[in-house]
């Protein structure tokens, strides 16, 4: 099939709001690693039913207008099970930046020759390709080999590494060994529970308590899509399986800045509420803005 080639002329654009921060298109929620600390199962991980096609995804995704500089971030799980990941990259509007998070445990001889490095490159304080370490099961010097070979065949291309309390000293010694490589190879804070306490600096303290479930007025600075075209609150909305707002194939669908009622305050997934750098790498953002209802 050509997937270029699909007909997008009879779905309306949607527009994204101007403080809009992040598109996350989780192309599947499965995942060939199976960490313990993985934040998509800080909850309940439900099973997102049917999964779009190559040519669902496009036709979606080629919808969104505006804010041309903000990228859409392929993601999952891992976004190169997907069995069209390639097409779908390929058949994106020329105009829209792509970004992708993986844990790079896929076929480098099929990424290469399938994506051109220069559809995943921009200017940016952070690469396009964003690979996440994950030391239970992966070894660093496999992984920055791999790294190395792309970042020479002129991919944008970095390594995250998630500062679990139990992985810190690998995860310094992979920084370490990244560093001295040329790798650009950076931290991110561990979200979650260990030994009995709760990690991560959350703009809302007890959003992630998980005890009891109140109802607040929520809104988002993020458009997340589930792997079924399901557009969500936020991410806890998306892995718990819990009702979309839309789809990314409604016709009828448009966004709004609007506050949506919600009444599963406390069971919130920490990536909606961390205190976090922003697009820019800009510190203080947090991803949504949360009123308590009386």
């Amino acid at each position: 099939m050509n997937f270029r080639a699909i007909e997008t002329a009879n779905l309306p654009d949607i527009a994204l709001p101007g403080d809009y921060n992040y598109i996350a298109a989780f192309l599947t929620l499965d995942c060939n690693l199976g960490c313990s600390y993985c934040i998509n199962r800080f909850g309940t991980l439900a099973s997102p039913g049917r999964m779009l096609s190559g040519a669902e995804w496009i036709t979606g995704l080629n919808r969104l207008a505006g804010t041309p500089d903000l990228p859409i971030t392929l993601q999952g799980g891992e976004p190169t099970l997907h069995p069209d990941f390639a097409a779908i990259i390929s058949g994106l509007r020329s105009d829209r930046h792509i970004d992708i998070l993986t844990n790079l445990e896929t076929d480098l001889d099929r990424f290469t020759a399938e994506i051109d490095p220069a559809r995943v490159k921009r200017d940016a304080p952070y690469a396009s390709i964003r690979v996440s370490y994950h030391p239970e099961s992966m070894r660093i010097e496999q992984l920055a080999a791999k790294v190395l070979r792309l970042l020479d065949s002129g991919y944008s291309v970095g390594i995250w590494g998630v500062m679990h309390p139990f992985w810190k000293e690998e995860i310094e010694r992979a920084r370490d060994y990244c560093i001295e490589s040329g790798i650009d190879f950076r931290l991110k804070d561990f979200l979650g529970h260990h030994e009995g306490a709760m990690h991560g600096v959350l703009s809302y303290a007890d959003a992630c308590d998980r005890l009891t479930a109140s109802e607040v007025s929520c809104r988002t600075t993020e458009l997340i899509i589930g792997p079924d075209g399901g557009l969500y609150r936020c991410h806890a909305d998306l892995y718990e399986g819990r009702e979309p707002v839309g789809t990314i194939l409604d016709p009828a669908f448009s966004l709004t800045r609007d506050f949506r009622p919600c009444s599963n305050y406390g069971f919130c997934n920490p990536c909606d509420v961390k205190l976090k750098t922003n697009r820019f790498q800009e510190f203080g953002h947090t991803s949504v803005e949360i009123i308590r209802n009386g």
